[in-house]
């Protein structure tokens, strides 16, 4: 009687490495939200570079709000770019090298005379360098290493850029008014150079490099191979995502966010408080109380988007927020008190807790291409941000007041909290079985 013979055990796929009690998924998240928090400081700065730059150099806000406009909107056209780079090179290659940029252009402003170098160095080599970082960047890692917790992790990672405005604004605010405008330009170089390293050593591409499956996920999944063509590939996506509807709605909605946040408040809030006479170091610490509470708003809106339907909250999030912005002119003052404390909390808890259900929908409508269409989202998001803060700065030019772009601002938040409402949802299929 024949032998019968075993097979070969060469030929049964090789088993991944059997995941630790913590996951290594949210050591890498760990990592990511020490990186954007690294990255943060240079978004604590061009609010408080606008009035030392008018008074040493007599540029018109408008001049100075043109470079933080060029630096916004390169923030945000530069990241789809930097999502399909990812794809192609690796997270780590990308990002350090988007450190390094920042760190260039901060640390040669100290040497400019003229306003065009203001708009080659903070406007197009930080707007490179941070549109790297952007959260496409979160995004990227958020759908390689997790497969359920994704809501709550995008919110801790939109986090991170918040908490790094609440550690380096005060220590910026102090060294602008304590000494010059230029110490603090170095230390956002600084700031940028020293997470390098970081992301050099400790962060990860892939569950794959290290033998693991995706958080949440019940099989391996193999490391994609790189892809080729990246602008090729993410004009690509653009194209076929403009011929949908929730594209629109998205991008118009996300533009009405960035300039009713970076655009407005984080550009023109510290010069608009010192019009009315706050000092700006006070001004300055109210917008580190926005970064304290944004922290905790946006991972409880990370928490929310995994339980609640994504429109309705973005609904919700944006008529408060112009709410907020209609009520503001009255309460701006010499000094700190009760109803301002009030304002500075409610809009900190929905600075950008639009983030993770406006994630949730473009993963919703577009699948594997979403971190690359909420690349061209988050685009216009800075659009939104840039025209505002060139805008702002004209109307303080010409009305010598903010208050038409307070309540403009509002205006439009109440438009994109009916533009939420309207996206039309697309059933997702159902997640992979939690790995046990």
């Amino acid at each position: 009687m024949p032998q019968q013979t075993e097979p070969a055990a060469v030929l049964q796929p090789p088993k991944p490495a059997r995941a630790p009690r913590l996951h290594r998924a949210w050591f890498v998240a760990a990592v990511t939200f020490v990186t954007i928090i690294g990255a943060a400081a240079f978004r604590s700065l061009p609010g408080l570079l606008i009035d030392p730059l008018h008074a040493e150099f007599g540029w018109s806000r408008g001049t100075i709000g043109a470079a933080v406009s060029v630096n916004l909107a390169l923030y945000g056209l530069t990241a789809p770019f930097a999502a399909a780079l990812m794809d192609r090179f690796g997270i780590r290659r990308v990002v350090a090298v988007a450190l390094t940029v920042i760190a260039l252009g901060s640390g040669l402003t100290v040497w400019m005379t003229a306003a065009w170098q203001l708009l080659l160095c903070w406007g197009l080599l930080v707007g490179l360098g941070s549109g790297s970082m952007a959260l496409a960047f979160a995004a990227t890692v958020t759908n390689r290493w997790f497969t359920t917790r994704r809501g709550l992790v995008t919110g801790i990672l939109t986090a991170a850029s918040a908490s790094g405005q609440l550690i380096f604004l005060p220590l910026l605010s102090w060294m602008v008014e304590t000494y010059d405008w230029r110490p603090a330009a170095v230390t956002v170089a600084l700031a940028a150079l020293a997470v390098v390293p970081f992301v050099w050593l400790l962060l990860r591409d892939h569950p794959a490099d290290v033998g693991l499956r995706p958080y949440g996920a019940d099989q391996f999944v193999p490391k994609p191979p790189p892809v080729t063509g990246a602008a090729r590939r993410t004009i690509g996506v653009l194209r076929s995502a403009v011929r949908t509807g929730p594209f629109w709605l998205l991008a118009g909605t996300f533009a009405i966010c960035g300039a009713s946040t970076n655009g407005l408040i984080q550009t023109h809030f510290v010069p608009a408080a010192h019009d009315h006479g706050l000092p700006v170091t006070a001004a300055a610490s109210l917008l580190a109380v926005v970064g304290v509470f944004d922290v905790v708003g946006t991972i409880a809106s990370g928490w929310f988007t995994d339980r609640f339907e994504p429109r309705r909250l973005l609904a919700v999030y944006y008529a408060l927020r112009g709410l907020s912005l209609l009520f503001l002119p009255m309460l701006l003052g010499p000094s700190i008190h009760p109803p301002m404390i009030f304002f500075i909390v409610f809009y900190g808890l929905d600075w950008v807790a639009t983030v993770p259900p406006t994630l949730a929908l473009c993963r919703e409508q577009y699948g594997e291409d979403s971190a690359i269409v909420f690349g061209w989202v988050l685009a216009s998001h800075q659009v939104g941000a840039a025209l505002v803060a060139w805008l702002g700065g004209v109307a303080r030019d010409v009305f010598g007041t903010y208050d038409m772009v307070w309540y403009a601002s509002g205006a439009l938040c109440a438009a994109a909290a009916l533009m939420a409402l309207v996206i039309r949802r697309r059933p997702l299929p159902p997640l992979p079985a939690l790995a046990v």
